[in-house]
């Protein structure tokens, strides 16, 4: 069962970032990352109301508190870092670069939790495939000028994004542990909220909310709404199943991302990148399967 929940938080992270991409085309990266951030607090906090979870609340240790607020630190960080990044580069080699964060997560499991253990080699293996096929789909290349300097300013965000990636799987993971995965979720994302908001405000950026066009307010709510549906399968698959199998699971929304990319966004993408994807995917797919 965790396994579908880790499948529609595949398609559901994927629509995400098909829809903050179109978001983003004359709005702040923060402002943006702030109003998406609302929307989904409201719907995470909807479903804990809805499900009777937020009963649990007064039940939910001092270390689980601790870990799902480092959590939610870490996922402001790596949202942050992402819109910048799809701000600044094409959305097919962003995201290629912040699902990198499979690998990290993975080998961190590996390392810390025991249950994780289970076939370790064969994730290595697979996890050997999505890191070539990272590299490839990156498509990283010398370039000469202002070109290199808006090369390397999307390339170090994604990275950043996807070490913050990371550490928010695994400090969630510690920090779900008998707690419910909505209320966990809600929890998180009230930290993300106060982490967004407050970058915003720190930066004197408030009075770019009121010039957010519609088109793009109308995709970054749509984002919210993909984005808490992510969530939601999300933390509940990994409250019941293995993290270095669901957080690979989870990355597959890449083939949704970068098939919008080419048909919608015109990017290019070359023979080598859908050879990257084609391995990323082979990776994914076998460590699920096999593990």
């Amino acid at each position: 069962m965790w396994i579908v929940f880790a499948g529609l938080s595949s398609v559901s992270a994927g629509l995400t970032a098909i829809l903050s991409k179109l978001g983003i085309k004359n709005t702040d990266s923060d402002v943006a990352t702030a109003m998406r951030t609302t929307v989904v607090l409201v719907l995470s906090f909807a479903v804990t109301l809805i499900t009777g979870e937020i009963n649990a609340l007064g039940g939910v240790s001092l270390k689980s508190f601790l870990f799902l607020i480092l959590s939610g630190f870490a996922t402001g960080a790596s949202w942050i870092c992402y819109f910048k990044a799809l701000s600044l580069g094409d959305v097919s080699k962003v995201t290629a670069i912040d699902k990198s964060s499979i690998i990290l997560t993975v080998l961190l499991a590996i390392a810390i939790f025991p249950a994780e253990r289970v076939n370790w080699w064969i994730k290595l293996l697979c996890l050997a495939g999505i890191g070539i096929g990272t590299y490839l789909m990156a498509d990283l290349k010398k370039t000469d000028g202002e070109e290199k300097k808006t090369a390397a300013g999307w390339f170090v965000f994604a990275a950043v994004s996807a070490l913050f990636a990371a550490a928010t799987s695994i400090l969630a993971k510690a920090g779900i542990e008998n707690v419910p995965s909505n209320l966990a979720t809600t929890i998180r994302t009230c930290v993300v909220l106060v982490m967004a908001w407050g970058i915003v405000f720190g930066r004197k950026k408030a009075s770019l909310v009121k010039q957010v066009p519609g088109n793009d307010l109308l995709f970054l709510c749509l984002s919210g709404v993909a984005t808490a549906a992510s969530w939601l399968c999300y933390y509940y698959a990994i409250s019941i199943g293995q993290v270095s199998v669901v957080v690979p699971i989870d990355k597959l929304s890449v083939l949704i991302t970068v098939a919008f990319s080419v048909i919608v966004l015109k990017e290019k993408v070359k023979a080598k990148a859908w050879i990257g994807l084609a391995l990323l995917i082979t990776g994914t797919v076998c460590m699920a399967l096999f593990t």
